[in-house]
C-alpha cells in the first residue's frame, strides 16, 4: 500500500473505546458507534449496533439501491427477513445486494446485549420502504410519505 508523505498512520488509526461523542448514536435500548465516520470514510458507513434486550436495529425497511452487510459480532437474537425470521449468534451474517429490495430488521429477543456490524454503501437516490407502516423514504427528496400524502411527524427511530 502506498500513501503519500501527508499522510500520518496515526491520524487514521482508532480504537472503538475511543470513538468520538459526535461519532455515537446512543438512546437507551440501542447505541450505534459510527466507526466509519469517525475513521474518515466518506462513501462506505460502518457501524457497530449494540442492542439492549428487546430492542430492534431499526424499523423493518427495504432500500431500492443500497447496498448492506451485516455480521453478528455478540450476542443472540432474530433476524427477520420479508415474511421469514432467523435465528442469529456470533458469527452469523448477511449480505444485501443493492437492488434486490430485501425487507430486514433485528431483533434482539435474548437476555444479553446483541452487538451487530453494519456496513453499507448508501444511495443518493435510495428509497427506502417500510412495509409494516406503508411508509415510503425517499432519499433525494427528504420527502416520507405513506400512499403519496406527505407524513411531518414520523420517525425511523425503532424503539420509541
Amino acid at each position: 500500500m502506498f500513501y503519500t508523505e501527508a499522510f500520518s498512520g496515526s491520524e487514521l488509526l482508532l480504537n472503538l473505546d475511543s470513538i468520538p461523542e459526535d461519532c455515537v448514536d446512543a438512546s437507551p435500548l440501542l447505541t450505534t458507534l459510527l466507526v466509519g465516520r469517525a475513521g474518515g470514510s466518506e462513501r462506505l458507513y460502518v457501524n457497530i449496533d449494540r442492542l439492549q434486550p428487546g430492542a430492534k436495529s431499526c424499523k423493518f425497511h427495504k432500500h431500492s439501491l443500497q447496498e448492506e452487510f451485516f455480521l453478528v459480532l455478540r450476542g443472540h437474537g432474530t433476524l427477520r427477513l420479508e415474511d421469514m425470521t432467523y435465528q442469529v449468534r456470533p458469527g452469523s451474517c448477511f449480505s444485501k445486494p443493492a437492488g434486490r429490495g430485501i425487507a430486514h430488521q433485528f431483533i434482539n429477543t435474548s437476555d444479553d446485549v446483541l452487538e451487530i456490524l453494519d456496513v453499507g454503501i448508501p444511495h443518493p437516490e435510495d428509497v427506502i420502504e417500510y412495509p409494516d407502516e406503508k411508509v415510503t423514504y425517499r432519499r433525494a427528496e427528504k420527502l416520507v410519505h405513506r400512499d403519496g400524502e406527505p407524513l411531518s411527524d414520523w420517525t425511523s427511530d425503532p424503539n420509541p
